[in-house]
């Protein structure tokens, strides 16, 4: 797959994977899905889910730590500079000749364009927070995520 392709798959995916709505409550049954199948898998991850700054939903698994914790927030403020996935962003940066770390000119120790957090998207309003996922490959860390957003979406609708 060429890193035009994953582009396109990226992009396709944040327009498909869309809130009706998103509150707390939501937030939560995100969180607790997001949890309940990273256990399954037996996953050492991290998660967080914000909205707008406020973070709604965090859970820590076996083998996941501190560091984790702070890959979530350099995610996620990627996806609230950019309201993009920072994977996307990241792709973006290399299918055009460059890399988020020096292109951007953003402080690599409060953002990393890395795989794992994904925009809150609610239809008709926007971005409107981030869920995020760490402790994974990067490329994984996003598949999960993903995929267990779909499940989500699509249980709701």
């Amino acid at each position: 797959m060429t890193g035009r392709d994953l582009l396109d798959e990226l992009e396709a995916q944040e327009e498909r994977l869309v809130f009706d709505q998103f509150d707390d409550d939501t937030a939560w049954s995100l969180g607790v899905a997001l949890r309940e199948a990273a256990l399954a898998a037996s996953l050492p991850v991290a998660i967080s889910i914000r909205r707008n700054g406020q973070r709604l939903f965090h859970a820590a698994l076996a083998g996941s730590s501190a560091d984790n914790d702070d890959w979530l927030a350099r995610k996620s403020a990627v996806v609230d500079r950019y309201g993009r996935s920072s994977l996307r962003v990241g792709e973006q940066f290399r299918v055009h000749g460059g890399t988020f770390d020096h292109d951007s000119r953003l402080d690599a120790a409060t953002y990393a364009a890395h795989g794992g957090a994904f925009p809150i998207i609610v239809r008709g309003t926007g971005c409107v927070g981030t869920v995020a996922v760490s402790g994974l490959p990067e490329v994984e860390d996003h598949r999960f995520l993903v995929a267990t957003l779909e499940a989500f979406l699509d249980e709701d609708r």
